[in-house]
């Protein structure tokens, strides 16, 4: 009897004990929770005063030269051209982009250079290896993708932070890349979710974002710009920034016009391309980047998919056809948009920089693996510098531990 009595009050003594760490636990994720809540109370943007902003940190919406000191001397102007493409590295694209790239050298006589923001499903990461080594500019896509624009538009900034920060690790990790050199990043369907997005990545140390389009801003072409103060782009698909996000540069996505006079963010989201024609397409593409060249030589962007290329016979040649003319311009530079944003900071007429950028030294073994993706079940083969993972990294377990 005495030790059922000691059973039971020790029994009684252990619930009330586990209650009270269970109630602890609570508070203290509420009191983190609000803690972190706090920290995301950002300032409400300001209209932005030249005189205010400066360079090389800080960059008015509504500048339409690099430096006013640039008015009527346009054409000295370097023309930059940043070429990007979205989604995941695989071996028909890869060789597509080396086809591209090849043999294209800038008027300084340093490589051409593209940004690929890369998403993590079905990447090979050898193969991003390989790009990042031949100086191209790897930037962020997500590692899900998302399931649809709800997702993006709803996104708070754990979420964001989780499916950026782990891609971060997981390209150092299965590609050599530096995070250091991992500057920028795309929302998936370009939807962003207003201060949240921008919050997110400047919080990670990105430097960049290129997830929205202007249609207003295109002749003349609008400059990229930082988050100081309030901008006044468009806001094509919100909720659009409103906070301040001081240093925080905004790559406008300037969208093409198509053969019927619609706005397009992205070449393969023009709805009335030109006929499947190298001369039209290429004719196309001239008169989308004239507007620029013989404007006010804000970056001209051809963003893209790589599938593009599949839709047409011809679509591949005319672009190929396209960058082999603009690299025959004694002031026109194919560069990575954060290589770009460089000269934006400390902007000059005539040659953009001193220096050619060094390629980065990233040894890389090729491994392919075969693991398990543990939130489905499925089996999936991909392609990784030095070693497997265990399973296949996914969010919360970037870089594929058996847990």
């Amino acid at each position: 009897m005495k030790y059922s009595t000691l059973l039971i009050l020790g029994l009684v003594l252990a619930l009330a004990f586990t209650g009270e760490a269970k109630s602890k636990s609570k508070k203290h994720k509420k009191k983190q929770k609000e803690l972190a809540q706090q920290e995301l109370i950002l300032a409400m943007a300001e209209p932005c005063k030249p005189s205010n902003c400066k360079l090389p940190d800080c960059r008015c919406s509504d500048a339409v030269l690099p430096t006013s000191k640039f008015q009527g001397k346009e054409n000295e102007i370097p023309q930059f051209v940043t070429i990007t493409f979205d989604d995941a590295v695989n071996a028909v694209n890869f060789a597509q982009y080396e086809l591209l790239f090849e043999g294209l050298i800038n008027p300084d006589g340093c490589g051409a250079a593209g940004t690929f923001f890369l998403s993590h499903e079905y990447t090979d990461y050898g193969r991003v290896n390989a790009l990042y080594r031949a100086g191209h500019e790897i930037a962020l896509h997500s590692v899900t993708h998302g399931d649809g624009t709800d997702y993006w538009r709803s996104a708070d900034v754990a979420t964001i932070e989780r499916e950026f920060g782990a891609q971060i690790k997981m390209l150092e990790t299965f590609a050599k890349v530096d995070p250091k050199k991992i500057q920028g990043m795309r929302l998936p369907f370009l939807q962003i979710s207003g201060n949240n997005t921008f919050a997110a990545a400047s919080r990670l140390g990105l430097t960049y974002d290129s997830s929205w389009p202007t249609q207003k801003y295109k002749d003349p072409a609008m400059w990229p710009y930082t988050l100081d103060y309030m901008s006044k782009q468009d806001c094509q698909i919100g909720p659009c920034p409103e906070a301040s996000i001081p240093g925080f540069w905004v790559n406008p996505m300037v969208t093409w016009t198509d053969t019927e006079g619609y706005s397009c963010s992205m070449i393969d989201a023009c709805v009335y391309p030109p006929e499947d024609d190298v001369d039209e397409l290429f004719d196309w593409m001239l008169e989308n980047f004239n507007r620029h060249y013989l404007g006010n030589r804000a970056p001209f962007g051809m963003y893209l998919h790589a599938a593009w290329f599949s839709r047409g016979r011809n679509y591949f040649a005319a672009f190929k056809k396209f960058i082999n003319h603009l690299n025959t311009y004694s002031d026109v530079y194919f560069t990575g948009i954060s290589r770009m944003l460089e000269y934006v900071r400390q902007p000059t007429l005539g040659s953009p920089f001193k220096d050619c950028p060094e390629l980065p030294e990233a040894e890389c073994r090729v491994v392919q693996c075969h693991v398990q993706k543990m939130s489905t079940g499925e089996e999936r083969y991909m392609t990784v510098c030095d070693k497997c993972p265990s399973v296949y990294p996914w969010l919360d377990n970037p870089l594929g531990q058996q847990l």
